[in-house]
């Protein structure tokens, strides 16, 4: 295998400008609108028959590293069961994104009306360092986490 790197995590959403909204609030920037159909190749690619959607690429504006999220809300077909009920259930269950100041985002995501799952919760990594982390969810209630990493070294 020759893999480099992730490229972008898909997020299924029911209302895309609702959706849109809530990621460009964590300070993700539309930069690509997902073409409504696509060819028969593009479709068969991803398991499914032709389709309509609407969405886009976004990434996050103030990273260091790339960060993508393909957002979409399919139009045709369409699925209106639940995203995971819980973290602990098979498959991909959250998306971890970085902070750099996670009291301040947490107390934003509360202001917010934001459901957040927990206060920040610290797990010790090392000796040296630790992080904190909780949770929270999107409009849909897909998993979201926040996460600050903390080094004691001096």
């Amino acid at each position: 295998m020759n893999i480099t790197g992730l490229v972008h995590v898909n997020i299924n959403c029911r209302d895309y400008e609702k959706s849109k909204l809530f990621y460009e609030m964590l300070g993700f920037e539309e930069y690509w609108s997902v073409p409504e159909t696509n060819t028969e190749e593009v479709a068969n690619a991803v398991g499914m028959p032709p389709y309509q959607v609407k969405g886009s690429l976004m990434s996050l504006s103030n990273s260091e590293h790339r960060t993508i999220i393909d957002l979409l809300e399919w139009k045709s077909p369409r699925d209106e069961s639940p995203p995971y009920p819980n973290l602990y259930r098979p498959g991909l269950a959250r998306i971890a994104l970085s902070t750099d100041d996670i009291n301040a985002d947490y107390l934003f995501l509360i202001e917010k009306g934001i459901e957040v799952l927990s206060k920040p919760a610290t797990v010790k990594m090392s000796d040296s360092s630790y992080s904190q982390f909780f949770c929270f969810k999107d409009p849909d209630g897909t998993f979201l986490e926040l996460v600050q990493v903390f080094s004691n070294q001096r």
